[in-house]
């Protein structure tokens, strides 16, 4: 079975570049901006930085936790990443022994647990973070099982410019579960990258908050707050401590 540090070790040295296109996250910024309260902040996997020195840069004290200490290096080495407080743990089971006013955890990253248990665990984590009326913030994609062929199998060309790079997917229903590879094809090399995602709906994420104690305070497609309905391809999920 894949481990979260296993997609981190992999992806740290292409993650900023294979996810560009991405761009800045300035409404995710603000909207977690909006949350904190006085902070500090809890950002789990928080990866290569790419959400957590935006929103330090406005003034808010993050605090992160990753599996990787190769995506934590890369954080290390942008500006003011040297200062940013990470602890190297499993975002399932860290204890920090200290509460915030807001736990978050962006970009599908909760599928990278690839069991519901594990899922579950990430959110009693979250819960016992949180100080009261705080807020645990999720962002993920909503499942799209037409996204795949009769035979549970995906192939989409991502980029024809610089090489070749392909996603080769395959999807099991009854699992939940989606096995890809990211190829990247050049005259000088190839790599392969790999995803192992246990995906979930919407509404199996609330019962995991449930179970850990939080209950959903808001929905939107997007951090921007548009409104989150039945052909929203994802969500941003606020939970709050009952």
């Amino acid at each position: 079975m894949a481990r979260p540090s296993d997609y981190g070790d992999a992806w740290a040295e292409d993650y900023d570049e294979q996810f560009a296109e991405l761009g800045a996250p300035d409404r995710c910024v603000e909207f977690l901006r909006g949350l904190a309260g006085g902070g500090p902040v809890l950002e789990l996997a928080v990866g290569t930085g790419r959400v957590a020195l935006p929103l330090r840069a406005k003034g808010v004290e993050v605090h992160g936790v990753d599996i990787s200490e190769a995506m934590v290096r890369k954080l290390r080495a942008k500006p003011g990443g040297a200062g940013l407080p990470v602890t190297i743990g499993d975002m399932a089971s860290v204890r920090l022994g200290r509460r915030y006013p807001l736990v978050y955890l962006v970009f599908n990253t909760i599928f990278i647990l690839t069991t519901a248990a594990e899922q579950e665990a990430c959110f009693r984590t979250a819960a016992e973070h949180l100080q009261p009326g705080g807020a645990f913030v999720i962002e993920a994609f909503v499942p799209d099982l037409r996204r795949f062929d009769a035979q549970g199998q995906r192939v989409e060309a991502l980029d024809l410019e610089k090489g070749l790079t392909l996603d080769v997917a395959r999807h099991d229903l009854a699992g939940q579960r989606i096995s890809a590879r990211r190829l990247i094809l050049s005259e000088s090399e190839t790599r392969i990258l790999p995803i192992e995602l246990r995906y979930a709906w919407p509404s199996e994420l609330d019962l995991m908050a449930r179970l850990a104690g939080l209950r959903l305070r808001e929905r939107w497609e997007g951090w921007a707050r548009e409104p989150f309905t039945s052909a929203s391809l994802r969500h941003v999920s606020v939970y709050e401590t009952s």
